[in-house]
């Protein structure tokens, strides 16, 4: 399957090249449209292409042709393909709803010649991320997130967009100063930033010099990932900015941070020495903030504290170290990028049929919209875990992982999480029925939904509901990428060679004929897609 290389990194070149060719054509709306649309739909066909090719072991390549540990390399596993896969899925759905919405609003003219190249180039920053082989490069993402989700916060230009911005950036900085200071403090302990020689490196230098640099980087990526008490900062955020903007950046700007958390973890810091300290700050970030959204009165921002609630969720599969969290973990990513995606599109929905995102000033859309209504009603039970749905699967797998190892402080995260679902629950009915059932306002605005906001909020709640219908393969296929991450040593193999010293079977991006022979591992041939 070596043919097949050049797709890993098409999903960070395609929308980068395709964000300046959008910026040339800002003269040319259509174009910009067109330019967009097409190079998401490739990005989705590269990551399910990539689903299949990781699955019979870890993609590497050689950018430039400088093999490992020398030279930038983009790995393709299990774990990344499916980060890939459903972030770009759910990143075109939301680039097509915004093309309906400006469209709708008759501004198809602007912001749009700023707007198409900075959502391709955000794009390319959670790919890159992704994809991203060595701890410089993952930085390099996330200075590409930073960079274009600042420029699509604030767009509009009001003021409480850029007050909102201004904190955001603030944050997004600290977290990204201490990653490099993280990343200096790697290279000077241990000659490289390579993720995979530091799988080897890092086991043999000073518990406490491992100890610190653990904690710097998790501080870092506890800020991007909004994990308790680092998570002030995002109910202020993200509310604040249009309907598509805050659908993708709730939907996968914090999963990001959670998969660096989840990459650092299982590759660099094998020892569980901080495990303890992670299964504490789940259960806080779970409680803190299901208890917040319970308290909100405006839609956004209690969806704002959900996410955060929900974070805590995916820690705590991270935090138990075992093959059955990590697999449940994964899921629930999966899970909830799609569905709180689709939460806040529909939420852009009601606010534009009802006027407000305030519950005081929202009634009576189940009988004014009923479509609206079943939009929202899927995937907010989905959200809280109603059976059968994914979100029920997930937490039932991330309790069953919980209680299995049966220690304390687990059983006390799994009735933390059992509470937090049924608090989620009751936040999401007490906003169903102040929005959809109690009497509307008498000033309710008339307006009509245009289906082309609808199809792809409705294209996302299949999605969700897809998720739930494949989810005993999709778990399957978690478990299998959970495995992977146990055992990190095919990772290793795949990046530097049984050797050890250096990639000698991976491709090259400049001359795809160099890749050299297979290497077996466990029987799967690790090699074969190089």
């Amino acid at each position: 399957m070596s043919e097949f290389t050049w797709l890993v990194p098409l999903p960070v070149v395609m929308p980068l090249f395709a964000a300046g060719l959008a910026l040339a054509l800002y003269r040319h709306p259509k174009a910009q449209r067109v330019t967009s649309v097409v190079a998401l739909t490739l990005m989705v066909a590269a990551g399910v292409g990539l689903l299949f090719l990781a699955d019979g072991g870890p993609v590497v390549v050689d950018v430039g042709g400088w093999a490992a540990p020398v030279g930038i390399d983009l790995v393709a596993d299990r774990l990344s393909a499916l980060m890939l896969t459903v972030s770009s899925t759910v990143m075109l759905c939301v680039l097509l709803y915004s093309l309906g919405q400006g469209i709708s609003d008759g501004d198809e003219a602007a912001p749009v010649s700023i707007y198409h190249p900075t959502f391709l180039v955000l794009a390319a920053g959670v790919s890159n991320a992704f994809l991203a082989g060595d701890l410089f490069n993952l930085y390099v993402g996330f200075e590409i997130l930073l960079a274009a989700s600042y420029v699509l916060l604030t767009l509009g230009g009001t003021g409480e967009r850029i007050r909102a911005g201004s904190i955001y950036v603030v944050v997004a900085l600290l977290s990204s100063v201490l990653f490099l200071m993280a990343i200096a403090l790697v290279y000077a302990a241990t000659g490289t930033v390579n993720l995979a020689q530091l799988g080897q490196r890092l086991p043999e230098i000073d518990p406490a010099v491992q100890l610190v640099l653990q904690l710097l980087l998790l501080l870092a990526f506890g800020i991007k990932a909004a994990i308790f008490p680092l998570s002030a900062w995002l109910p202020d955020s993200y509310p604040t900015a249009p309907a598509p903007v805050t659908a993708v950046f709730a939907g996968l700007l914090t999963k990001v941070g959670v998969y660096a958390i989840l990459r650092t973890q299982t590759l660099l810091f094998t020892d569980g020495r901080l495990d303890t300290v992670l299964m504490c700050l789940a259960l806080a970030t779970m409680v803190v903030g299901i208890l917040g959204a319970v308290a909100q009165n405006d839609i956004k921002r209690l969806l704002s504290f959900t996410l955060v609630s929900h974070i805590g969720y995916m820690i705590f599969g991270i935090s138990l170290a075992t093959q059955a969290g990590l697999g449940a973990s994964i899921f629930y990513v999966a899970h909830h990028i799609t569905v709180q995606t689709t939460l806040f599109l529909v939420v852009g929905l009601v606010e534009r049929r009802g006027g407000s995102t305030s519950l005081d000033r929202l009634g009576g859309l189940a009988k004014i919209a009923p479509g609206l209504a079943v939009l929202f009603f899927i995937p907010a039970m989905n959200l809280a875990g109603i059976p059968p749905m994914s979100g029920f699967l997930g937490k039932v797998g991330l309790l069953e992982a919980g209680i299995a190892v049966g220690t304390p402080l687990a059983y006390t995260v799994v009735v933390g999480s059992v509470v937090t679902s049924l608090l989620t629950l009751y936040a999401i009915v007490k906003a169903w029925n102040k929005a959809f059932w109690q009497t509307p306002p008498e000033d309710v605005p008339p307006a009509t939904l245009p289906m082309t906001m609808v199809a792809p909020t409705a294209a996302l709640v299949a999605l969700g509901l897809l998720i739930t219908v494949v989810s005993g393969p999709l778990y399957a296929y978690t478990d299998r990428a959970a495995s992977t991450l146990m055992d990190s040593s095919s990772y290793i193999d795949a990046v530097l060679g049984t050797d050890g010293r250096g990639q000698g079977e991976s491709t090259d991006v400049s001359d795809e004929e160099d890749s050299g022979p297979e290497v077996e591992q466990d029987g799967v041939t690790e090699g074969a897609a190089r």
